[in-house]
């Protein structure tokens, strides 16, 4: 067994007990690089000398044995080699001793004191953090000592930017030991197509300590070097060159350590770059991510199966969108991969891709006429970089403007029909599909129920786009007249005009909820069942008690009937995963359970507070347009249709609500359906699943056979999503955006300044605690408190009646807790920046519903104890 390895030896061999660097130095020499001559101990020779404790004791032989490989050079540098050093992972860059200038006679002292340095207890701090099971002892490097004229390092990438395509040379005069350490400034190149120079005022240097004939010292810097570059340009460009061909080589961006004498560049160590994982490139592809208003639909982590289902129902919905708007059919096929791509999933929650949002923007025909215009009219606050093929040219613009202009006009008359006729097809389909055991049916019949579905009605859902679209306009047409004709000292007068619209369907399910809990806290009979049971117990003795003249007769027909109408609406009613009224009833007794324990009932939430907010609205615009009967004509009219396509907004909303239930069903029988037959080791299993994968799977495509361990891995990730902390509300990401981004940067959300400010939706001032909610299923009742929460969906009115008032982080004025605060007259603010950030369970606010505008009045105790 050699004592001593070399190069040479090392050159069909692989012994990993030489530890990382040395490994490295073997494979650069094999490459025929300029490196310094050098051989390794390897850690087993090393522990061969030394005791439990580290004590080193090298034989004289084994001593005469390294001198005779360096027998034309009067010093050598003594390096360590230990097992992860160097490696793609960790570097443990200055952990261990380096001794440089060693002399022949001193070397075995100083071989000692790098073997010691593995014992270091900063070394055992490091492997910890780092989650590595480092066990002491290393092995030794000596080389070659070169008295280097200037040194540095060199990354093939810019490790600060993490810009892939340009690299960066620090160099200082002499040694680099004081350019690792930290101690001295040094010269900067950043070199891609061209040398970018920052020329340091150096101050010292690290040299050979002539004066003890051996070691290193700090020395100060001739003064006429000191603003003098380092490096000449055709140093810069050799060592750029070395580190791009050592890149390739490794197949892996490297961080080499340099080294100039007499002009000629040796090359000290190469090992990978280890901060890649953390640093995103910026000059790769930007992507801006948002969930403002997402959230509202899709909360907290959502499944891979309800994400998969939407991504394409969110494609095709917005293909068909910019169709309408005048966009043709080859331009949207030829950009198939802005529809593909409108969202996203980070860490498990559903963001909207805004980069996709502005290229279709900028597909629109009047984009290039006006591009400032229309971004500011679409809510656009940031702008990306538009490639020309998407922008035509200005005549071809205004064709494309007139067509859409007549088509729209045409859409805009038809569409009270065409929102009837949408409205019957889909009674007519979800009746059809209602009709259907799926239980009867096996996981092919229940995939081709599925896809027939999808074609009949999924794909079919104009009517609710071109309403959103015209509410839209309506909506900002009804604010600006607001604003620049009745010039009230009301700045939310607009919204003050839409309460109290009783077609409005998000408000019936609070209505007939409380209106059960006062048909049950009338009768002492139902009260108590509903106090002392538990919800399964009541469901099981309603179904038990069936006497005609029961009055439980009379309140399960309710209940059922409830439960018809409305079972889809419920916390999360979009996410397939979510388990709905309707294949649960006993989670709707539930709610009824708290409203009657809360003593919510007619009475407490009597009286027409939205219609008083109404009347008070409409009766300041009467005054304030006067005898100007033409404006107020226009007026009037701008009104009426804003509160007829608001309304049927919400309204198709919960249409696609009971769209997305019959979806819900499909699938949760075809996971029962796998469950049968052994594919999955429970029928909740399928959300853990894409829809492609299920699809796949029963027609013969999939990749993946093994749906159990596929599952399995799924579910431990999405798990973990749960346990951490939300991203943020906008965030930027760059090049692949699971590489290196950081989900949690605030960098783009607007920062905080003085007291909260938000939109005001419904009008009252209100003075209380504030009770923040994540999740609707955490609390009964709020008690008069300020209900605080990053966003709501449908499911969340349950719980209105119960607060004083309500204040949303994420939202806007057609957001659906805006609507529906309003419909109940509850004060409310949305749309508040850092919103959970800044609030407390337990502080005091004042908020003002009218102006949006949140003050804060005290700290909970529990923050004052901090």
């Amino acid at each position: 067994m050699n004592r001593i390895l070399t190069a040479e030896i090392l050159r069909n061999k692989t012994d990993h007990s030489i530890g990382g660097k040395a490994r490295n130095l073997a494979e650069l020499s094999h490459l025929g690089l300029n490196v310094p001559y050098w051989i390794v101990l390897s850690r087993e020779t090393m522990k061969a000398f030394s005791d439990e404790a580290g004590n080193l004791q090298l034989p004289s032989d084994l001593l005469d044995e390294i001198r005779s490989h360096f027998s034309d050079s009067d010093f050598l540098a003594v390096r360590s080699s230990a097992l992860d050093e160097d490696g793609g992972d960790f570097s443990f860059a200055g952990l261990f001793e380096t001794k440089l200038f060693v002399r022949k006679d001193k070397l075995e002292e100083n071989i000692q004191e790098v073997w010691h340095s593995s014992f270091a207890e900063r070394v055992q701090v490091y492997c910890k953090k780092n989650g590595l099971n480092h066990t002491s002892g290393l092995g030794i490097i000596i080389q070659v000592m070169i008295p280097a004229e200037s040194s540095g390092v060199a990354f093939g990438v810019n490790p600060v930017t993490g810009n892939r395509k340009q690299q960066l040379i620090s160099a200082v005069y002499g040694l680099g030991e004081g350019l690792v350490s930290g101690e001295l400034d040094a010269d900067n190149y950043l070199v891609d197509s061209e040398i970018h120079a920052e020329i340091a005022d150096k101050t010292h240097v690290f040299q050979m300590n002539v004066a003890g004939q051996s070691g290193i010292v700090k020395e100060e810097l001739a003064e006429k070097k000191r603003k003098k570059q380092v490096l000449y340009k055709e140093q810069i460009l050799e060592v750029q060159k070395l580190v791009k061909k050592l890149g390739r080589h490794f197949h892996k961006p490297q961080d080499i350590e340099f080294a100039f004498y007499n002009r000629k560049l040796y090359l000290l160590q190469s090992r990978p770059i280890t901060s890649l994982a953390k640093v995103a490139d910026k000059n790769d592809a930007y992507v801006l991510w948002d969930n403002s208003n997402i959230i509202e639909s899709y909360p907290g982590v959502t499944t891979p199966l309800t994400f998969s289902f939407i991504s394409k129902s969110y494609e095709g919905a917005y293909r068909l969108f910019c169709e309408y708007l005048g966009v043709d059919r080859k331009i949207i096929e030829q950009n198939k991969g802005v529809f593909e791509n409108t969202l996203g999933l980070i860490n498990g929650r559903v963001y909207y891709n805004l980069k996709t949002w502005y290229l279709m923007l900028a597909l629109l025909p009047g984009y290039s006429i006006n591009a400032r215009f229309m971004e500011k009219m679409m809510g656009v606050k940031e702008r990306f970089d538009v490639p020309k093929s998407y922008i035509a040219s200005k005549r071809l613009a205004w064709w494309r403007i007139v067509k859409m202009v007549f088509k729209m006009t045409s859409r805009y008359f038809s569409l009270p029909r065409k929102r009837k006729e949408f409205v019957v097809l889909l009674n007519e389909t979800i009746a059809k599909y209602k009709s259907i055991d799926f239980s009867e049916k096996s996981a092919n019949e229940l995939l081709q129920l599925y896809l027939d579905f999808e074609t009949t009605l999924l794909n079919e859902w104009k009517a609710p786009l071109l309403n959103d679209f015209f509410a839209m306009i309506w909506f900002g047409r009804l604010q600006s007249a607001c604003e620049k004709k009745l010039k009230s000292s009301n700045p939310n007068i607009h919204n003050d005009l839409l309460c109290g619209s009783a077609d409005i369907i998000s408000t019936q399910p609070i209505h007939r909820t409380i209106a059960l809990s006062s048909e049950i806290s009338q009768s002492p009979q139902l009260k108590k069942l509903f106090v002392e049971l538990s919800s399964k117990e009541i469901w099981q003795e309603f179904k038990t008690n069936q006497s005609p003249s029961n009055e439980m007769k009379h309140l399960y027909d309710e209940i059922v009937r409830y439960i018809a109408d409305f079972g889809e609406r419920c916390i999360g009613e979009l996410k397939l995963e979510t388990i709905s009224y309707t294949q649960d009833p006993t989670l709707f007794i539930d709610i009824v359970k708290t409203y009657v324990q809360n003593g919510i009932t007619e009475n407490i939430r009597s009286g027409n507070t939205e219609e008083e907010i109404r009347s008070k609205a409409e009766k300041e615009v009467n005054a304030l347009l006067g005898r100007k009967f033409y404006r107020k004509y226009l007026f009037n009219k701008t009104l009426r249709k804003t509160r007829e396509l608001v309304s049927s907004r919400e309204n198709l909303r919960y249409e696609r609500t009971r769209a997305f239930g019959i979806v819900r069903e499909l699938f949760s029988a075809m996971g029962i359906r796998f469950y049968a037959e052994g594919i999955l080791d429970n029928d909740r299993d399928i959300f853990y699943l894409t829809k492609e994968e299920i699809m796949q799977f029963i027609q013969g495509r999939a990749v993946t056979r093994d749906l159990r361990k596929l599952v399995a891995l799924r579910r431990s990730e999405f798990e973990e999503y749960e346990e951490m902390e939300a991203p943020a509300e906008r965030f930027a990401s760059y090049g692949a955006v699971y590489h290196a981004n950081d989900f949690f940067s605030t960098e783009k959300v607007e920062q905080l300044k003085g007291d909260l400010k938000g939109i005001g939706c419904c009008p009252g001032r209100v003075t209380a605690r504030v009770q923040v909610v994540k999740n609707p299923k955490d609390i009964a009742t709020l008690n008069g408190s300020i209900l605080v929460t990053s966003s709501t969906d449908p499911g969340w009115v349950t719980l209105f009646p119960t607060a004083s008032a309500i204040i949303v982080e994420r939202g806007s004025l057609l957001s659906h807790s805006a609507i529906v605060s309003r419909e109940m007259g509850i004060p409310c603010i949305v749309g508040v920046t850092g919103l959970l950030r800044t609030l407390k369970t337990g502080d005091m606010v004042e908020m003002d519903g009218s102006t949006g505008f949140i003050k804060v009045i005290g700290k909970s105790n529990e923050e004052i104890n901090r």
